[in-house]
């Protein structure tokens, strides 16, 4: 079970590479099989495990094993739980991206077709995860009534590449939600629109709200880089503000921002998120090539050892470097030549659709999600990449792709 918490936090840290999520799914998949193997008795010993208090993992496990042998009852008794325990529905949507689609034949138009708003949502983010178009049933999503179905159904039509929904999408970035605004304004994006889904999300990066990075990183993922300094500068001059500059400065992916960065990594606050930007411009692995440094003396951040202390959060740059700034200093005065300002770049290179297919079987997985957008970007009406998906369905289709 824990397997699959490990898993999320693989999905989007900034030091693992696709091998090593291979790694972690090759455990995964062979406690599946053991179970599958088992047949009711592995089905048993699943279902004892969704004892109040549960977990992600747990209800992750039995909807696989439940989707694999086709057992429609057992699933709706899972369908029940995650509708009555909060936060437990991405478990569900995890294991409809992890099963294969021949596992999803029947179940996922039951789904589109349920007057449950929390079904027809996971069914929307099924066909989103397999690249398959739902159709009408993802149209008449769009505008239902129910807020969470309907910030789905924008999100997973900008995933889908449904060129077709984009005025509807630009009718919708006055929804009165933010998370439908959010997610209509991300699609109109990644459908091609630079004119007032942008404009949408730079409001949504300068206000505070759970949005803000998610704004902040698409809108400047299609801000021409002259425009990028504005935006950066009306950030908030408060820490979260800071940060956030720090970061959009690497999703710029402007060489001009590198200066400046060198000397926030002189910042401990702001060292090692601002040598991840360096890092996302031109491409420099900080421990390969021995820019990394020591952590300076000081009180620990993240869970600590006294037992007084209630904050047992994880440090945000917990597996982030250490960046040495007199070296990386050093290596920027010799490779600066390499990178012309006012040049989109992304992990070393001028950005191209061939250097994000590069990046997405290569790059750490937080490059590789940005991969994912980028390739949108540049070929609006494409079904986005599924960094998400089992390793091995990721592989194959990244060898088609070379």
């Amino acid at each position: 079970m824990h397997l699959h918490g490990t898993r999320q936090v693989l999905l989007d840290a900034p030091h693992a590479r696709l091998h090593q999520l291979a790694r972690l799914d090759e455990r995964l998949i062979a406690h599946l099989d053991g179970l599958a193997i088992a047949g009711e008795a592995g089905l048993r010993a699943s279902d004892a495990t969704l004892v109040a208090p549960f977990g992600g993992g747990e209800l992750f496990v039995a909807t696989v094993l439940a989707l694999q042998a086709r057992d429609t009852a057992r699933l709706e008794r899972l369908f029940a739980l995650a509708e009555a325990v909060s936060d437990t529905a991405p478990a569900l949507v995890s294991a409809f991206g992890w099963v294969s689609s021949q596992h999803l034949r029947g179940v996922t138009k039951g789904l589109l077709d349920s007057p449950s708003p929390l079904r027809r949502a996971i069914g929307l983010q099924a066909c989103a995860a397999h690249q398959v178009d739902p159709g009408p049933a993802l149209t008449a999503a769009c505008d239902e009534t129910d807020t969470a179905l309907r910030a789905m159904a924008w999100r997973a039509s900008g995933e889908l590449g449904r060129v077709d929904l984009l005025p509807a999408a630009l009718r919708a970035l006055t929804d009165p939600d933010d998370a439908v605004r959010f997610e209509a304004a991300r699609a109109a994006a990644r459908l091609g629109d630079r004119d007032a889904a942008p404009a949408t999300l730079r409001g949504l990066a300068l206000a505070a709200g759970p949005h803000r990075v998610g704004a902040l990183t698409t809108s400047l993922l299609v801000t021409a880089p002259g425009d990028v300094h504005g935006l950066l500068k009306a950030l908030p001059a408060d820490p979260v503000g800071e940060r956030l500059r720090v970061r959009g400065a690497g999703w710029s992916g402007d060489p001009f921002y590198v200066p400046w960065l060198l000397k926030q990594a002189a910042t401990p606050t702001l060292a090692r998120v601002a040598g991840e930007a360096l890092s996302l411009i031109t491409g420099a692995d900080l421990a390969a090539l021995d820019l990394e440094g020591a952590a300076p003396a000081g009180p620990a951040s993240g869970p600590n050892d006294d037992p007084a202390d209630d904050d047992v959060s994880l440090d945000e740059d917990e597996s982030l470097p250490w960046p040495d700034t007199e070296r990386l200093t050093a290596w920027w005065q010799v490779n600066a030549t390499r990178f012309a300002a006012g040049t989109r770049h992304f992990v070393g290179q001028a950005l191209s659709p061939a250097q994000a297919t590069a990046v997405l079987s290569t790059g750490m997985q937080r490059q590789r999600v940005l991969a994912a957008d980028h390739l949108m970007m540049l070929q609006s009406g494409s079904r986005r990449f599924n960094t998400a998906a089992p390793s091995h369905r990721q592989q194959r289709l990244l060898a088609t792709a070379q």
